[in-house]
């Protein structure tokens, strides 16, 4: 959900292309695709496209959502961080922000102007209904400004945001240094207790966050809020990894580590929801603490061993990593309406939840990127998209 490394905020021809982070980044936007596919057939009414299910195998997906939700817009936060220092140093503050706008301000005003109309024309139609029961009138502008929401597009608002503080902060220290050119081969890595450490001071500062902004919260149309903490965290953790150049040395045993750990946080996050249920959600409660507690460890160790199982694995790009990772970000502003639509032409397919789910998403992965080939193919559409 970030511009590809070459188009957004590449660095300098001398530096290093981080082609695994690229490729990490296309594989979270097609778990992001997945997200909403399946979403429609879950016990989770948060999309725009609800089909309710007669059978319990809806408690798979939303087992699924659940572990998604842990750690993978906070990944995206981290990778979104690690290209703006080299960015601001090659632009300057103004031509920094005025290169957000364009970047991410477009395509934001783009879902609020013409995406978001086409997937809430259910939801509107829905309201009028209510409204009509009620012997009231509901015209569409009324409608637009009440239910605001920015969308999946919340992740570009946000980014916006922390790319002006980022902004406010460097101007503020009179910050001028550059990032060193061979960064990402001279900084060691943190070591298991700074890393123990983020995980405990996030999860304490997540669980007096969800005093005030429980689960379930939306704020500004952020619909999970709740996660704004790791948010944040994870964003500054990219800043101080490009600076430092932490990620080609994090040693393969942190990989292995970080998956281990992220499996037992699973278990733990899974056995919080089955037994506490709805008191894990916020609000003070030793439940919500326990689950603060194992999503932070879940969202770092899965990440951390993510980080190092591309850059052994995956560290180069051929023809389709390119073109799955040119068109990524275009996926993530247009992939809505493809799924919404694609929902309704599969509604009349009968089969349990588990497996409509699996059947749109199949569909809906290349039908998205396929999609994204046509929008960037419009005249300037690649200087946004």
């Amino acid at each position: 959900m970030t511009q590809p490394v070459d188009q957004q905020a590449a660095p300098p021809a001398t530096a290093p292309r981080l082609f695994h982070v690229d490729n990490l980044r296309t594989a979270l936007m097609a778990l992001v695709v997945v997200h909403h596919s399946v979403i429609a057939y879950s016990n989770i009414p948060a999309w725009y496209y609800i089909e309710p299910r007669p059978d319990s195998s809806g408690t798979l997906v939303d087992l699924l959502l659940l572990f998604n939700q842990t750690f993978f817009m906070g990944a995206f936060f981290l990778i979104s961080g690690l290209f703006v220092p080299r960015s601001y140093d090659r632009k300057g503050a103004g031509p920094f922000l005025r290169e957000r706008l364009v970047r991410l301000g477009v395509p934001l005003l783009l879902w609020l102007l013409l995406i978001r109309p086409l997937v809430t024309t259910g939801r509107y139609t829905t309201a009028v209904e209510e409204a009509a029961r009620q012997g009231d009138d509901l015209p569409y502008w009324k409608y637009y400004v009440s239910a605001y929401t920015p969308g999946p597009l919340w992740f570009v608002e946000v980014l916006l945001v922390f790319s002006a503080l980022y902004v406010l902060w460097r101007l503020w220290t009179g910050r001028r240094g550059r990032t060193p050119e061979n960064a990402t081969a001279a900084g060691r890595a943190p070591g298991v207790a700074a890393i123990a450490g983020f995980v405990v001071g996030l999860a304490l500062v997540t669980y007096v966050w969800r005093m005030v902004v429980p689960m379930g919260v939306t704020v500004l149309g952020l619909p999970s809020a709740g996660y704004l903490p790791q948010y944040a965290a994870l964003f500054v953790v990219g800043l101080v990894a490009a600076r430092r150049g932490w990620l080609q040395n994090l040693p393969r045993a942190a990989g292995r580590a970080g998956f281990a750990t992220a499996a037992v946080a699973t278990l733990a996050v899974v056995f919080v929801v089955g037994v506490f249920g709805e008191t894990s959600l916020g609000h003070g409660s030793l439940s919500s603490l326990l689950m603060a507690a194992s999503e932070s460890a879940l969202a770092v160790g899965i990440i951390l061993g993510l980080l190092v199982l591309f850059r052994q694995r995956f560290g180069r790009q051929g023809r389709l990593r390119r073109f799955l990772s040119a068109h990524a970000f275009t996926v993530y502003v247009i992939h809505p309406p493809v799924l919404v639509a694609l929902g309704y032409a599969l509604s009349g397919v009968e089969a349990p939840a588990i497996a409509k789910a699996a059947l749109l998403t199949a569909i809906g992965l290349p039908l998205c990127w396929a999609t994204a080939y046509v929008v960037r193919a419009l005249p300037g559409a690649k200087k946004v998209l």
